[in-house]
């Protein structure tokens, strides 16, 4: 190489990593002034840049998360404290108390538990483990354990008995040593008694009397767990469902519109707002998408749900999987990223980048590649994503594997999810096992269905 152009990419190479680092600066500042919206822009944007000190990228995603945090984006939180964690942040103790306290706010309370308990282990000072105890101790009320509510409490009480939270709640609670309260027992008249160091009690019964402390949430007392319907009143749900049949360059597909079309029907009568596409070219599919992913920016922080449905030809190419609009016509292997739709790398990427505190994506796409001669290698099916963060994807078939187009109105997986779909109080985990297991006895054994979660809390499609 010219030496003169390798010196020029070197100093091109400083200048771009010197910008980047600025980036970063920038991003940290805006976080110390409260304007945790610009930090989260201007960090992102320096994790988008290929040129930049990856060294630098455990830091960023701390001060990425602590700033979703800020805006109340809890799931996106906990995605970047995850990722820090991963690069190896040392901070272990604080950010397992913020995943904590991200896990509590979305209602996944056992989460909540595991990393409160992790920052125990982490934290040693004893003012900050009485906060932690204090907080695991809510979280416990909040799902009906009281005896380890109380427990939480006594360890706080141990650890920094100056806390006022806690000395409050001890004394709300009547909390002492024996983690117990003791009720005022009403003696009869002219009934001998005698005195202890715990009160009058009863000469004829010298246990003392205790009853379980009360809890510290009452809110649920008076009128008993909330419905289902009543803890997801508030969610936002957005559906985008694309379905394509009548290709132009290589045979139709059967069942794919019919697919498309009773899905957004279903999706509908279960509270989603439907973005519908059929036969959709590569422009159409592409505003369409556009328009989805505004619908979810927009939505309420941890409240709203996304979900991407698609039926058509899918193919696989270098472990990224493309949805091909009707109008494709590949010759080469080169032409899939130019003419199909990336699902990694636009719309799982962009979804997780959303307000949407889950993400479900659906792909009926599993039938054989239509364009055989374009390709090198023999891939078939579609590749598993791996790295999903809060969402939950489900294929037709385990990747790698092909599924038939089907022979009635809708194709075996549809027909059968949208069967599993209308039962309400049903979680999303149920649902696919549901369909995994009547596919598999539908088809002779031949058709395995396939899954992959990495959600946060629940998801019913029909709340009963």
């Amino acid at each position: 190489m010219n030496r003169g152009l390798l010196i020029s990419l070197i100093l091109l190479s400083a200048f771009q990593s010197k910008a980047q680092f600025k980036l970063y600066e920038q991003g940290l500042d805006a976080y110390q002034k409260k304007d945790y919206a610009n930090s989260i822009a201007l960090l992102i944007e320096y994790l988008d840049k290929p040129v930049r000190d990856k060294a630098l990228d455990v830091d960023v995603r701390y001060w990425l998360a602590l700033s979703y945090f800020k805006t109340q984006s809890y799931t996106a939180a906990i995605r970047e404290f995850d990722q820090s964690l991963t690069l190896g942040h040392k901070n272990l103790g604080n950010i397992h108390w913020f995943m904590a306290k991200s896990y509590t706010e979305l209602k996944a309370f056992n989460e909540g538990i595991s990393e409160y308990t992790k920052a125990i282990e982490a934290i040693k000072d004893k003012p900050n483990q009485a906060k932690l105890f204090y907080e695991r101790a809510l979280v416990y009320d909040k799902m009906g354990n009281r005896p380890l509510a109380i427990e939480d409490i006594d360890n706080a009480s141990r650890a920094d008995g100056t806390n006022p939270e806690v000395k409050k709640t001890m004394k709300d609670w009547q909390v002492g040593s024996t983690s117990a309260v003791i009720t005022e027992t009403k003696v009869p008249e002219n009934k001998p008694t005698e005195k202890t160091d715990r009160g009058t009690l009863p000469k004829k019964d010298k246990t003392q009397i205790q009853t379980p402390a009360p809890p510290l949430v009452t809110l649920l007392a008076a009128s008993g767990e909330p419905t289902l319907a009543e803890q997801f009143k508030d969610e936002k749900r957005y559906a985008l469902v694309i379905g394509n049949s009548h290709y132009k360059n290589v045979a139709p597909l059967k069942n794919s519109v019919n697919d498309a079309n009773d899905m957004a029907a279903e999706l509908t009568n279960s509270k989603f707002e439907v973005i519908k596409v059929i036969d959709g070219s590569y422009e159409q599919m592409r505003d369409a998408y556009k328009k989805f992913h505004e619908k979810l920016s927009s939505g309420p922080k941890d409240q709203t749900v996304g979900l991407f449905y698609y039926a058509g030809h899918g193919i696989q190419n270098e472990g990224e999987n493309y949805l091909v609009p009707v109008e494709a016509n590949i010759q080469y292997e080169d032409d899939i990223p130019r003419t199909c739709l990336p699902v990694q790398r636009i719309i799982m990427a962009n979804m997780e980048r959303s307000s949407s505190r889950m993400n479900i994506i659906i792909l009926d796409a599993c039938r054989n590649n239509p364009f055989p001669s374009a390709f090198r290698s023999s891939e078939a099916g579609l590749a598993e994503i791996k790295r999903a963060k809060g969402s939950f994807i489900a294929y037709a078939t385990a990747p790698g594997y092909t599924a038939s187009d089907g022979e009635g109105r809708n194709g075996l997986y549809t027909q059968e999810l949208l069967k599993a779909m209308r039962k309400p109080g049903t979680t999303i985990e149920q649902v696919f096992k549901e369909v995994r297991r009547n596919v598999l006895k539908l088809s002779g054994d031949r058709q395995y269905t396939w899954d992959s979660s990495n959600i946060i809390g629940d998801f019913y499609f029909k709340l009963p």
